[in-house]
């Protein structure tokens, strides 16, 4: 179960470099956008019983966008907000690949507590939130209410730092604060979030903040750290280089791929070492596969 934002991706793709004051030619595309909902998305794709708490507006984009989790076999556990508008994303993406991204997360941030049914949370093996999740009103209320529901139906909590910006907002005391009370099961994070998190401290400080930890590293691969009694583990998850004009969605990908993978390994008895490696390898492979498939066009009409 994923719960968090569901909106529209306005991506800009510029053949060159902007020019103040006049144009470029490029392309415009309307996609499904937002973290929870590619994560909801890949967790489908890839077989799991997959379900997504989300709110949008009472428009068209919403339509379409729970269409698209529809799609994919999710479970779509969607609020229809009257008087607001589907969230957006202005997703710019320079001719190197580098994105910068315009946040107008609209009903996404509506989605209240009082929405939340326990029964939805009764049979969810995990539950993943993106950290975008818990930073708004009444959004971020939702969510913890969503982690305690899960905690009663005792789901693994699985969060990803997301965004380096929106997580240090308020500054690092604040997100290690955020965190700590949250105290997820696994935690992903990029090596920058990391950084932004740990200050200069090494990565294995992330396993102060949960029991397992994965520091996506693009194209470098991923690093891999456990707790494992009075021992720490950490291994490196080599990848193939994959040329890529957009990637967004990739880490979301990743964590789908790594969470279906985990829960097969670990019920399949596999140890902690080799259930890890595992899970990595194949948040890879889905990762790769959102990174050379093309988002299609939201239908509106």
């Amino acid at each position: 179960m994923v719960v968090g934002d569901l909106v529209i991706d306005v991506v800009l793709a510029p053949e060159r470099a902007l020019e103040h004051g006049t144009d470029v030619p490029g392309r415009v595309r309307l996609v499904q956008g937002g973290s929870a909902a590619t994560t909801a998305r890949w967790l489908g794709r890839l077989g799991a019983r997959s379900s997504m708490i989300a709110a949008v507006g009472r428009d068209p984009a919403g339509r379409a966008l729970v269409e698209t989790l529809r799609s994919d076999g999710v479970t779509a556990r969607v609020v229809r907000v009257p008087g607001a508008r589907t969230g957006r994303i202005g997703v710019l993406v320079s001719p190197d690949g580098e994105r910068s991204f315009v946040t107008d997360r609209g009903a996404a941030l509506e989605l209240r507590a009082a929405d939340l049914k326990a029964a939805w949370f009764a049979r969810a093996d995990a539950v993943h939130l993106p950290v975008y999740s818990l930073l708004d009103e009444p959004l971020s209320i939702a969510a913890r209410r969503a982690i305690e529901l899960s905690r009663a139906a005792r789901a693994v909590i699985s969060i990803d730092l997301a965004s380096i910006g929106p997580l240090l907002a308020r500054g690092r005391r604040a997100a290690r604060t955020l965190l700590d009370e949250i105290a997820p099961d696994l935690l992903f994070a990029t090596a920058s979030e990391a950084e932004g998190l740990l200050g200069r401290y090494a990565v294995e400080g992330l396993l102060e903040v949960a029991p397992i930890a994965i520091v996506k590293r693009g194209s470098k691969g991923a690093t891999v750290l456990a707790r494992e009694g009075e021992s720490n583990l950490r291994f490196e998850v080599a990848t193939e280089h994959i040329n890529a004009t957009d990637t967004t969605g990739a880490g979301d990908a990743f964590d789908a791929g790594f969470l279906v993978a985990w829960f097969t390994a670990r019920a399949a008895g596999r140890s902690l070492p080799a259930s890890l490696q595992r899970a990595a390898l194949a948040g890879h492979r889905a990762a790769a596969r959102q990174l050379t498939s093309t988002r299609p066009e939201l239908p509106l009409a």
